[in-house]
């Protein structure tokens, strides 16, 4: 603790960049240190944190995962993440350390205003804000800003407010950071590599540390112990949203379910999610699937047109084997051939 105050580490980052696993090794390696997890999700299906509950590793009791599934933590401060915050600090035995995990589309900054709440902060400080980055989206320009896209936008639409939905979301997310994680940095060469952290660097207020890593793995000491107070430095952490008090509305993104029968085939599945991703320009696709014959359920995870899968658990015994998977995109998707395609 520090000055007495429970230290709160908060994890953000762009849809599909890996703060899920890099939550898994915080765990996997907590040293017997009692963390509590809170998982934000934008879906209406909570994957992340159930991934953590299924992850066997005997440090993590579903007790102190703490899922907030009703939309960004930006825009549910008061109604999600204060009672919650709130439950954690009365508990018996209060946690060493707690570690929140953003939706994808959140902005830190008004998860980082809360924190100044009577109740909240006497008794946590924010050690620091960790942004995870996917090095090969950065680097095939994902969210580089596209000028004539732009102009076009604005004169079919001149209401329009945003430049570029997903470079918004990226900037004031690097920009609150007090660590940087260059994510998947095993899939980049080593030129690709350094013009990522060029990209990022020039998105940065101020001089913010970069830690390349694979699979989230960097070690939970350089993670856990920033000693930033973030919630007295906010004038340093600007946002597009300031004007706007933090307002932050997701008119720009959408987010559906689609159920998926037994399959005999994962690796056909995959394929028809690749493609049905890259024909629909679909930023995210995540779940669950049931292979026939199979006893554990299979865990899919897609980023654009990149996807992985493994088997995670077993189905529960009396568990519907139905699987369900998240997708989400900018507003627009016709949600009835993603169907199609994903069921073909």
């Amino acid at each position: 603790m520090t000055g007495g105050k429970i230290p709160a580490t908060v994890i953000t980052g762009f849809l599909g960049a890996g703060k899920t696993t890099v939550l898994r090794h915080l765990i996997e390696n907590a040293g017997g240190r009692r963390l509590a997890i809170i998982v934000n999700e934008f879906g209406a299906v909570g994957v992340d944190a159930d991934l953590l509950r299924g992850c066997g590793i005997p440090a993590c009791e579903e007790a102190d995962i703490v899922e907030l599934a009703n939309g960004c933590l930006c825009c549910t401060v008061a109604d999600e993440f204060l009672p919650a915050m709130q439950a954690l600090l009365d508990r018996p035995d209060p946690p060493e350390h707690i570690v929140i995990e953003t939706s994808g589309l959140a902005l830190p900054k008004p998860l980082l205003k809360a924190f100044g709440w009577p109740g909240i902060r006497s008794r946590v400080t924010v050690d620091g804000v960790i942004a995870v980055v996917d090095g090969p989206a950065i680097a095939a320009g994902r969210f580089a800003d596209n000028p004539a896209a732009v102009a076009a936008q604005r004169l079919a639409d001149p209401g329009l407010d945003h430049d570029n939905p997903l470079a918004e979301v990226f900037e004031d997310q690097l920009q609150s950071a007090d660590l940087v994680m260059l994510n998947k940095a095993d899939l980049l060469g080593a030129d690709a590599l350094a013009q990522v952290r060029a990209t990022v660097a020039a998105e940065l207020p101020r001089a913010v540390r970069m830690v390349a890593a694979q699979e989230g793995r960097v070690d939970p000491a350089v993670l856990l112990g920033l000693h930033a107070a973030a919630e007295d430095d906010l004038a340093a952490r600007p946002s597009h949203h300031d004007a706007e008090d933090g307002a932050h509305e997701h008119d720009d993104f959408e987010s559906f379910v689609v159920a998926i029968p037994e399959t005999d085939a994962p690796d056909a599945l995959l394929a028809r999610l690749q493609s049905v991703a890259e024909a629909h320009q679909v930023l995210r696709i995540k779940g669950f699937a049931a292979v026939r014959g199979k006893p554990l359920r299979l865990a899919i995870q897609g980023v654009g047109g990149r996807f992985r899968k493994e088997f995670d658990r077993a189905w529960a015994p009396g568990e519907a084997r139905l699987g369900r998977l998240v997708v989400i995109g900018e507003t627009g998707l016709d949600r009835a051939a993603i169907e199609a395609g994903m069921n073909a």
